[in-house]
């Protein structure tokens, strides 16, 4: 076994290693996940009922998305701070069940306007949900085993994509979109009962050492490296969603794909996702280092491939696969990289930060994406997610190299 990425010499409370693995409170995580996320992005299938039904165009409507991303954004890390001291478990069953009630509001909603605050309120509370699940996991497990337990609980989102989305569409189209959203209200409270049942309660209070003095969370040893992963999510995600969020018409109007064909071709991208997932458990707690920079170079190769061939169908075909594949792997890569290299005592901040690094770079992608798009064209989309997720890559890279070298040099000085 290899931690060839940040050493733990910050601080972490033993979990003992006779203990059974916690699948089940790791599964239940995962549940929660991908009800949280599919509730997320429900709107994003669901636009054009919606905007019919409250008589609002279809970019009034689409801001839905905007807005519910915004308040995350703003919203995650204060309150992960002015909630610290309070019970984990106990907080995530309190953000279900507002954020079921949120939904079973926007069903109700009679118009947008009451339909923006609904979804502020579920912005509110899926961002406090992921600052405190996204740390969880470095709870219940030891270190070696945390790599495994992420990619357990990320597999929720990927699910979420995959199933909850096109399921809750589908609901939406024929039952109409406010019973799809009380339906996912329902099923979000159930999941918090099942929270309360299966997840395990866990202490997140590190204890200090006698004579040992209480520091501001930004002089923290591990601060200056979070904020540093931080900004290569950020880049990341920038990248990755610059490109993404308007696959779809490169898909028919830059490629050769019929309207008909693309979404067959995301769930073909969904799908070899969860590969990748599954792959990042085992990479992550073995070389994570190397796994993340082969991960994120064929990512690159891919979409290279997409932009080279784009008339070649069977090319583009298998690139997206590949892609979907690499980038799968990704968050879960990041989130064990952020768990390893907060201490114990800035878990909770980081996975804030963390979160709102996600949120700010898929917002910020798709903005970018969309600026390109009318001043330049689709065509280069994928050629500025390669040059930002090199520029990820190198910034990550640059970071490991210097704290090898300070590694190295406060050993020689012992």
């Amino acid at each position: 076994m290899s931690h060839d990425w940040y050493p733990l010499s910050v601080s972490s409370p033993p979990v003992k290693t006779t203990a059974p693995f916690p699948y089940v409170g790791l599964l239940s995580l995962a549940g929660a996940i991908f009800v949280s996320v599919t509730s997320e992005f429900l709107p994003t299938g669901l636009l054009p009922a919606m905007a019919r039904d409250l008589d609002v165009s279809l970019s009034t409507a689409g801001f839905l998305v905007t807005i519910f991303a915004g308040t995350v954004v703003v919203a995650t890390t204060p309150l992960a701070a002015i909630t610290q001291r309070y019970s984990r478990k106990s907080l995530i069953v309190v953000v279900l069940l507002v954020i079921a009630l949120a939904n079973v509001l926007a069903a109700v909603a009679p118009t947008y306007g009451v339909l923006v605050a609904a979804r502020i309120l579920g912005g509110l509370a899926h961002g406090l949900f992921w600052a405190v699940v996204a740390a969880y996991s470095a709870h219940l497990v030891p270190a070696h085993q945390l790599g495994k337990a992420v990619a357990i609980t990320a597999g929720g989102g990927t699910a979420a994509f995959v199933l909850g989305v096109p399921v809750g569409t589908a609901i939406g189209n024929a039952l109409g979109w406010r019973t799809a959203f009380t339906i996912i209200g329902v099923v979000v409270a159930v999941l918090a009962l099942v929270i309360v049942k299966f997840l395990p309660p866990v202490d997140h209070h590190g204890e200090r050492t006698p004579g040992e003095e209480r520091v501001p969370l930004r002089r923290d040893p591990s601060f200056r490296a979070v904020i540093l992963l931080c900004t290569v999510i950020l880049i990341l995600l920038t990248g990755q969603n610059t490109f993404y969020t308007y696959i779809a018409p490169w898909l028919t109007d830059v490629s050769s794909f019929e309207p008909g064909s693309v979404a067959l071709v995301l769930f073909l991208y969904g799908g070899a996702g969860i590969i990748g997932l599954v792959g990042a458990g085992y990479a992550a707690d073995r070389f994570p280092r190397k796994a993340f920079v082969g991960v994120v170079l064929v990512v690159m190769a891919a979409v290279l491939a997409l932009a080279l061939a784009t008339t070649n169908t069977v090319v583009v075909l298998v690139a997206v696969i590949v892609w979907g594949a690499a980038f799968g792997a990704i968050p879960a890569m990041l989130q064990t990289r952020m768990l390893r290299t907060a201490s114990f005592r800035t878990r909770d901040l980081a996975a804030a930060l963390q979160t709102t690094a996600f949120n700010v770079g898929i917002g910020g992608g798709a903005l970018l994406g969309g600026l390109l798009l009318d001043g330049a064209g689709l065509e280069v989309l994928p050629f500025v997610l390669i040059a930002l997720v090199a520029a990820g890559l190198g910034l990550s890279l640059a970071t490991d190299t210097v704290k090898d070298r300070r590694e190295r040099h406060r050993l020689h000085a012992a």
